[in-house]
């Protein structure tokens, strides 16, 4: 049965046992899920490889139950189709007193999973969309107002732009300068930027505002002086899909209105200004058809980083060189 991400507080646990949150909004998924299970105490994690490699002893688990346990909720994160055996077993056993929360990456209409969770009335099956900077800008806005503190459109423009999407980063944030304002101190933009380690990784932002204008000769210098690991790899894809749907939505405009002063300066959210000639070059050198195509690579290549993690620099690396070569002008 499919519920909207807005829904959560319909889910009874009582009568739905079985609960599949899917979609790329972390952060949301995240929340959703502190919320189900706030002012429970039995709560077991687990990654779907760890049960797949174990699966009569997590479910020897789930059946042992201590004298003083009321219910057991487990969490099965990263979860895909391979889940399904456990799902049958746990069904055909018919337990009690276990809930269980399973968080996947997004899946496809094919999938067997969601199929299973969207057509099953005893299941809960619920989709989490990224969200939109209106989205995040809501909720800085609603979060400043419930706390009454003081703060500029612009500034709460400026802590959304830097957060590229992520509610959770965004979240984590906010609460940083709630604590700061707590001293009577002003909010200001300077304050934010020394305040805030926001997602914005000065390293990885210039490598891909560098991609995306084609400077493939300062997209190799950077490429040399940073010491990118392994886990930044998947940073690199997230912060270049967010940039690439901005892009995306300005090179639209520009294709509509073939004024490139026009469609910077009624960008929402507004453009910070130092960002605005680099922005402008990005609009010039993609077209919507090119950008849409890189969109869907990206999310190729976060999916393979994923599976082949050891080799993910080599991967990243060769992506960003080819994509600093390709020809996508936009220019009239």
């Amino acid at each position: 049965m499919i519920i909207k991400s807005f829904e959560i507080n319909k889910i009874n646990f009582d009568q739905n046992k079985l609960v599949l949150f899917y979609g790329k909004n972390e952060g949301f998924k995240n929340e959703a899920t502190n919320n189900l299970i706030k002012n429970k105490d039995e709560i077991t994690k687990y990654e779907e490889k760890e049960v797949l490699e174990n699966i009569n002893d997590f479910i020897e688990s789930i059946l042992s139950k201590s004298l003083f346990e009321s219910e057991k909720i487990i969490i099965i994160k990263r979860v895909t189709d391979k889940i399904l055996k456990i799902i049958d077993e746990i069904d055909s056993k018919n337990i009690e007193d276990i809930k269980i929360i399973l968080n996947a990456d997004n899946l496809e209409k094919k999938s067997k999973l969601r199929s299973l969770f969207e057509k099953n009335k005893n299941y809960i099956c619920v989709p989490f969309y990224p969200d939109t900077d209106q989205t995040l800008s809501k909720l800085t806005y609603d979060f400043f107002k419930k706390k009454d503190i003081s703060i500029s459109p612009s500034n709460i423009n400026l802590i959304v732009n830097k957060c590229n999407g992520d509610r959770e980063i965004l979240l984590n944030e906010l609460n940083k300068i709630e604590y700061f304002s707590k001293n009577g101190k002003k909010i200001t933009a300077e304050n934010i930027a020394k305040l805030t380690n926001l997602i914005e990784n000065h390293g990885i932002s210039e490598l891909i505002d560098n991609c995306l204008v084609k400077n493939k000769k300062k997209i190799v210098n950077i490429l040399n002086e940073n010491n990118f690991n392994n886990e930044d790899c998947i940073l690199i894809t997230r912060t270049f899909l967010n940039k690439a749907k901005k892009i995306l939505k300005l090179s639209s405009e520009f294709q509509n209105n073939k004024n490139i002063d026009l469609t910077i300066s009624s960008a929402k959210p507004p453009i910070f200004w130092k960002d605005k000639e680099i922005t402008r070059q990005q609009i010039y050198k993609w077209t919507p058809e090119n950008i849409k195509q890189l969109i869907y690579k990206l999310s190729e290549i976060e999916l393979l980083i994923k599976k082949n993690i050891n080799n993910s620099i080599n991967l990243i690396t060769d992506f960003i060189l080819y994509q600093a070569s390709s020809n996508t002008n936009n220019e009239i």
